[in-house]
């Protein structure tokens, strides 16, 4: 859930990015990260260990508005892929605001997709929270490559409730700022709602 810093005047909201191993998900980071202006944007940290990687860091865009007179932070965070990293995965999605789910469009990866999604809904069942309640968009990713399902058996397995989704190919920056800026404005809208009542 999102937290109010009342002395900066911020709302800071946490938007995960979650996808099965090598999706994508850190290419989309970076790939944001690189492109914001440097007075919009914190640190990109990286919290290593042997075996998995969470990057996240903060921005506040200047064009989406604000939230009863509030600016909104962005916080954008990745989970390790491997599903093996559980406790990592669900500890991330820890008061999140919105999520990002990135799929490998690759047909071969279709089962590891199935199966992080899964355990996505599982994580957020542990504190309480369903994905209907919480915004979302899907990203198919890799749509450069030559083997890939097509984007009506990516929704079939994928996308049941219908949200919205965008063809990427993140490591050119193609559909990784538009996904961004959907599941942004999807996120100010239910918090401007919540503020309401």
């Amino acid at each position: 859930m999102a937290l109010i810093n009342y002395a900066a005047r911020e709302i800071n909201v946490k938007i995960v990015y979650y996808g099965p191993g090598l999706s994508g998900k850190t290419t989309n980071i970076k790939y944001i990260y690189e492109k914001l202006a440097p007075n919009l944007k914190g640190k990109l940290v990286s919290v290593a260990t042997e075996q998995e990687r969470t990057l996240f860091f903060d921005f506040l865009p200047i064009d989406l508005g604000d939230v009863r007179g509030f600016k909104t932070r962005f916080h954008l965070y990745t989970v390790p892929g491997q599903v093996f990293y559980n406790a990592s995965r669900r500890l991330i999605l820890k008061g999140v605001d919105g999520i990002v789910f990135v799929a490998d469009s690759q047909i071969e990866r279709m089962d590891e997709n199935i199966e992080s999604f899964e355990n996505m809904l599982e994580n957020l069942e542990t504190y309480g929270l369903r994905l209907e309640d919480i915004p979302y968009v899907m990203q198919y990713n890799k749509r450069d490559l030559p083997n890939i399902a097509s984007v009506e058996e990516l929704e079939r397995n994928l996308n049941k409730d219908g949200v919205p989704y965008f063809e990427a190919i993140a490591t050119k920056g193609v559909g990784v700022f538009e996904t961004l800026k959907e599941i942004s404005k999807r996120v100010i809208k239910a918090l401007s709602t919540r503020a309401r009542t």
